[in-house]
């Protein structure tokens, strides 16, 4: 029988042990359904986060399942994250940001926990309804679009762009699962329609929906004139030549330029600020060795770009790596600060700081592997083993 009751009334770490990869997308789905507001599980790469989310809804089909990854860039890189990374995190921020009407459990990674974010503030700021009756002047919109990170194409096929074509505006919102056809009458918003970028048919129509920024980098005049004056007082007056100080003192979007976040944004949060401290958490046994992995390849990244840094104007000046990551000591601090619970498949005996689920992992196969035998004969002797003890058993 599941202790959940316990999990949830813990005021202090726990450790579950006997609680195999396999195993916790079930644990995962009852305490998001038994916690008073929601559940949160920290994985310890993209991957395992993935596989938890496609595996709780067979477990529990209620439940709303919101992903938060993190960028899909290396820190200091002079890429930016993918429209698709960064509309998957500002929708997972605006629907945080909501009362949960139904049990929800929030999916991220070691990765994107250690990042710093957008505030909550920030993010129902940037927030705009939108639904047919609306009046907002075309331009205005595409201007709106433009400085909230949205790419123009000919024809929208993915998440962050938008198209205009006579009195239709196609975008494809953050949070959205089609792109939105929305048909103008003059400045008013006729009707808005799903459709599907495939074959770019509609689907249905749509009674509204929340536009969202593509891009967590918003270039408004305010912003603007923050990051100048800030860079500046950094790296000094000589370092106005750089492309990344012109392109964002010009409003124009560069590749990379979401690694000066903390100079564009007012102020920063964590992930932490946004799910309050009602939410029951619990990280995967990875966990430890990732974040420490992780803040690693930061100082690794952040100490070569120092090394390379030059007078020139075009040398990339780096941000301290706290400005824009916690440190290992935020890291640890955000452990002991609240019961974020620790799920390890291996067995512990049973004590006040540790629940034991008694879940044994799946049977291993890497000895028959090493030695070079039939795995098929291995399996079936298995099999066999199994249907012997009186063992059921499910082959997927």
């Amino acid at each position: 029988m599941i202790d959940i009751q316990r999990i949830l009334s813990a005021t202090k770490p726990l450790t579950l042990s006997g609680a195999p990869a396999g195993f916790l997308p079930w644990l995962m789905s009852d305490l998001a359904r038994a916690a008073p507001a929601r559940a949160m599980f920290i994985a310890a790469d993209e991957a395992a986060m993935r596989a938890m989310a496609d595996t709780a809804h067979y477990f529990a089909p209620e439940i709303e399942v919101i992903s938060f990854p993190a960028w899909d860039c290396l820190p200091y890189d002079r890429a930016s994250p993918s429209l698709r990374s960064t509309s998957e995190r500002l929708a997972a921020l605006a629907a945080i940001q909501q009362k949960p009407t139904k049990p929800q459990l929030i999916i991220t990674t070691v990765n994107a926990v250690t990042q710093r974010v957008l505030t909550p503030f920030r993010i129902r700021q940037m927030a705009a309804v939108l639904k047919a009756g609306t009046r907002i002047d075309r331009e205005k919109l595409t201007e709106l679009l433009q400085s909230n990170g949205y790419v123009r194409t000919d024809t929208v096929a993915d998440a962050g762009e938008y198209a205009v074509r006579g009195s239709l505006v196609d975008l494809f919102p953050a949070g959205e699962a089609h792109g939105l056809r929305l048909d103008f009458f003059g400045d008013e918003i006729e009707s808005v329609r799903s459709f599907d970028p495939a074959d770019q048919r509609s689907i249905a129509r749509v009674d509204g929906f929340t536009l969202l920024p593509a891009s967590e980098v918003l270039l408004d005049a305010d912003s603007i004139k923050r990051f100048r004056t800030r860079y500046r007082e950094l790296f000094g007056a000589t370092a106005t030549g750089d492309p990344v100080y012109q392109a964002i003192s010009d409003g124009r979007r560069l590749a990379g330029m979401d690694h000066w976040l903390p100079l564009i944004e007012e102020k920063l949060g964590t992930l932490f600020d946004h799910i309050g401290d009602d939410v029951v958490i619990v990280r995967d046994a990875g966990s430890t060795g990732a974040a420490q992995g992780r803040f690693d390849a930061i100082s690794d990244y952040h100490g070569n770009r120092e090394a390379a840094l030059t007078a020139e104007p075009g040398s990339y000046r780096p941000l301290l790596p706290d400005a824009l990551y916690l440190s290992a000591d935020e890291w640890d601090g955000a452990i002991k600060s609240r019961p974020i619970h620790l799920a390890t498949p291996f067995r512990e005996p049973e004590s006040r700081e540790v629940i034991d689920f008694g879940i044994d992992a799946p049977r291993d196969f890497a000895p028959e592997r090493t030695k070079g035998d039939n795995l098929y004969d291995a399996l079936a002797a298995h099999v066999v083993g199994l249907a012997h003890s009186g063992k059921g058993l499910i082959l997927a």
